[in-house]
């Protein structure tokens, strides 16, 4: 299987020896949360995570107790939840900036540092970007797709409350593509 991978220097990823948890876990998560700007929510977020009286982590909901202690994230749980606490917005004029194309070309990482979509967007094709569209028109853009069907058994839905928005958008957009195919 090594054979099939890229050379190093085209790897995406920057392969990782050290433990899963520890010194080095909380490294990784404290140098997270210095480059959100800003560490000090995600921390209060973060001890807020997985107890009783605050929220479940969106990657893994890991299972919470009264007696459990004030840590109960992994390294990953706490990326998660620093990357849904972001104050980074992608809006109208990051998609007029970049086309999907473009966007194509960016690793996961790149994309999901650019923030959080703060409004409905639809693609158009002759430009090859995303442009905005206001809440009454996206509703009534599925609605007219999913009216247009000849069979409700042909409407698929994705939901999750341990997915992002971004994930959930990505999927309808991934639908689309087959609608219109």
């Amino acid at each position: 299987m090594s054979d099939t991978l890229p050379p190093a220097d085209r790897l995406r990823f920057k392969p990782y020896k050290g433990p899963a948890a520890g010194w080095g876990a909380l490294r990784a998560v404290t140098d997270h949360w210095f480059e959100s700007k800003q560490p000090f929510k995600n921390l209060y977020a973060m001890v807020k995570t997985n107890q009783s009286n605050g929220f479940d982590c969106p990657g893994c909901a890991w299972g919470e107790s009264p007696e459990s202690g004030m840590i109960n994230f992994c390294e990953n749980g706490a990326k998660a939840v620093n990357w849904e606490a972001t104050s980074r917005r992608v809006d109208a004029a990051f998609f007029e900036k970049y086309s999907v194309t473009e966007l194509l070309q960016q690793d996961d990482y790149w994309l999901e540092f650019q923030g959080r979509i703060t409004e409905p967007m639809v693609y158009d094709r002759r430009t090859d970007h995303y442009k905005p569209i206001d809440w009454e028109d996206a509703f009534a853009l599925i609605a007219r797709h999913l009216n247009g069907l000849e069979s409700p058994n042909q409407a698929s839905f994705y939901t999750s409350g341990r997915a992002s928005n971004e994930a959930a958008y990505l999927y309808q957009l991934v639908r689309a593509c087959v609608w219109y195919q």
